[in-house]
């Protein structure tokens, strides 16, 4: 009873939030592609000099904050800036934009730098969009996985993370369908709209103000939560105490204290590997889309509708992966995601480099090449996406109950808010390499396809390592008992990659040394 007392909020806590990332996520890709002068190819210049910066610069106050506050403050201190911007977003500074954007500086300057520096020029042209893209980025990198998950790490016990992380992603996944057919529906608004009216500004005040309430709806949980809920539980059995002593560490300090850890190198390995494999297929896919949807309220409305989908499919591999956790445990349900990047990529990058092949298909459906393109990208990025929050995620977050209190907090700030952007800086990085090497995207797909395979290779090998790590680090926990005041927390050590060449005087990072 006391499980589910802590159960039910979180599932509606993470309701909410993904309630409002779809929004956000979709919304995002409308504004930057759709901007005038811009396209999809803003977004790997987009990525990588200004939300890897921002990513960055948000962990480093995160990590400062971390140490001023407790945690109530922090989270608050946290959730409600964002809030606040994508409000102020729809109703002051996106009906300024004319105003805020210095748009006769950026045609006149990419007239005398040449149509190569479209990228770069488009993101100060529409500044404003850009900053939206990335505290929507950001959304997802610190209400997601730092609030959300490290609240979640912090109050539930592995056997009940084992039971219902699946199943928070489950109940939570229903919120993509209902956030999808919400974007659609705000996307449509134009139509009973008089003449000479900003059909796409009515749709963001609807789609921002759902923001805002879902805003309040997320604080207002964690504050009964933590008021009515967690003082009649008591304590957290299976997870590492709190340190004696809070250290004060930058950063810089943190990044270097976990990078000595193999067990956190797996985990970063596998964060950064994802954003760089979904990367590599879903810029191209975009510009496709763009070519498909110039006008941004049917761009929405297919994004509307391609949320919806993967909250459909997701919904069905959630109920998948507790039997998959159950039966074959962490480490096959580790494995499962790059294997699906790894075969839909494959597909999609077979429609581009031997279209010939897709010449019987295309006829027996009706449709033209570039909608097929579009469809077969959405079904990438669709399936690519359900195995991701149905199997990826709560595998990531399982990894993170046996460490320690500080290794979780900062452990998750250094992995989940550099390392996911990280990734997709990665893959901006060699679409920009492989751009200015061979000329044009297009030219440059085969090798991308080849990087895809390397990277994906080397998610499978870290996988691997992880999983024997996860089930060494379990086995300390259970061999220990956690009420004897002989015990410390050691938060620094190296965990090798065979949990067997440890020697007495190098224990599980995290975990319980006695005395």
């Amino acid at each position: 009873m006391s499980t589910l007392k802590k159960v039910v909020p979180l599932a509606l806590m993470m309701f909410c939030i993904l309630f409002n990332y779809t929004i956000l996520r979709d919304t995002k890709d409308v504004l930057v592609v759709t901007a005038p002068g811009s396209g999809a190819e803003i977004i790997p210049f987009l990525k990588t000099y200004v939300n890897l910066p921002a990513a960055i610069g948000f962990a480093a106050i995160y990590a400062r904050l971390s140490n001023l506050m407790d945690r109530d403050r922090l989270f608050y201190t946290i959730l409600v800036p964002f809030v606040m911007f994508f409000g102020a977003f729809a109703f002051i500074m996106y009906p300024a934009r004319d105003t805020l954007h210095p748009t006769e500086f950026c045609v006149d300057l990419l007239d005398k730098l040449g149509p190569r520096f479209m990228g770069p020029i488009a993101i100060v042209r529409n500044w404003t969009y850009c900053l939206f893209y990335v505290m929507a980025e950001l959304w997802g990198s610190v209400v997601v996985s730092v609030l959300f998950w490290g609240f979640a790490n912090q109050i539930m016990e592995v056997k009940e993370a084992k039971q219902f992380y699946p199943l928070f992603g489950l109940i939570a996944n229903v919120a993509l369908i209902f956030s999808g057919q919400a974007v659609r529906y705000f996307s449509t608004v134009r139509a009973g709209l008089p003449p000479g009216v900003d059909g796409w500004g009515m749709s963001l005040k609807g789609l921002m103000s759902m923001i805002v309430v879902g805003g309040f709806c997320i604080a207002g949980i964690y504050w009964a939560l933590n008021k009515y809920v967690l003082p009649t539980v008591g304590p957290i059995e299976g997870a590492a105490k709190k340190k004696k002593e809070k250290l004060s560490m930058s950063i810089g300090e943190s990044v270097i204290f976990l990078a000595k850890s193999a067990y956190v190198r797996s985990l970063a390995t596998l964060v950064v590997a994802y954003g760089i494999s979904i990367n590599l297929v879903e810029v191209t896919w975009k510009s496709k889309l763009k070519a498909q949807y110039p006008d941004p309220n049917d761009y929405s409305m297919f994004m509307g509708n391609f949320s919806t989908a993967t909250g459909t499919v997701t919904f069905m591999l959630m109920i998948i992966s507790r039997f998959i956790f159950g039966k074959f445990g962490w480490g096959v349900a580790a494995v499962i995601t790059p294997t699906v990047i790894l075969l839909t990529g494959a597909v999609f990058f077979s429609l581009i480099l031997l279209p010939g092949a897709w010449d019987p298909v295309l006829a027996a459906l009706g449709f033209t090449p570039l909608f097929m393109a579009v469809l077969v990208g959405a079904a990438q990025n669709i399936f690519s996406k359900g195995s991701k929050y149905s199997l990826f995620d709560p595998c990531k977050e399982m990894a993170y109950i046996p460490l320690d209190e500080e290794t979780k907090v900062k452990g998750k700030a250094a992995i989940d808010v550099i390392c996911n952007p990280l990734g997709k800086s990665g893959g901006s990085l060699v679409q920009q390499l492989m751009i200015f090497t061979f000329g044009s995207l297009a030219a440059s797909t085969p090798y991308l396809g080849v990087v895809l395979l390397i990277v994906i290779t080397m998610w499978l090998r870290s996988a691997a390592r992880l999983s024997a790590l996860f089930e060494g680090a379990q086995q300390n926990l259970r061999s220990h008992d956690w009420d004897d005041p002989g015990e410390e927390v050691v938060p620094d050590s190296d965990l090798r990659a065979d949990p067997n060449e440890r020697s007495d005087e190098e224990p599980t990072p995290g975990v319980v040394k006695t005395s």
